[in-house]
């Protein structure tokens, strides 16, 4: 089979995946946050490490040119004075596949201080960030969709 058919493949199971074993009250609970963030004029802060920092920054770029003000905070720069960007009414999405990722334990609990919803997508259950987080959605495990 053509390598990359292959990938592509793999790629649309695992958006099948995904969108079966998502849980519908979380989904729409971390809607309604981005909602009331939205109608309050907040931002949307989104965070991540690595392949993760990747594609946060991507969705606060996209946020951003739809009109959804959103910005990326890199959780390292959090802790060295980058969490005074992040005001009382914003929310926060963060992104760990581990959900115990250690740079991110400072921002984390930074919302948990000063009561800043927190979304979070791991695709660990029973993460530190998982547990914290006002709404955790769950993404199921899927192989990479290259082998390299």
């Amino acid at each position: 089979m053509n390598p990359l058919a292959t990938v592509l493949q793999q790629e649309a199971k695992a958006l099948l995946n995904t969108a079966n074993q998502l849980q519908p009250d979380q989904a729409e609970a971390a809607l309604n946050l981005l909602q009331q963030c939205s109608e309050q004029g907040a931002k949307l802060v989104v965070t991540g490490v690595g392949k993760s920092g990747i594609v946060a920054r991507k969705i606060a770029a996209t946020l951003s040119s739809t009109g959804t003000p959103a910005y990326f905070v890199h959780p390292g720069e959090a802790s060295h004075g980058d969490l005074g960007m992040i005001a009382h009414d914003d929310a926060v999405l963060a992104l760990s596949n581990s959900g115990n990722t250690q740079e991110l334990n400072d921002l984390v609990e930074y919302t948990r201080r000063f009561s800043i919803p927190l979304i979070a997508i791991t695709a660990r259950p029973n993460s530190m960030i998982s547990e914290l987080a006002d709404v955790a959605l769950i993404l199921p495990s899927v192989p990479e969709g290259c082998p390299m």
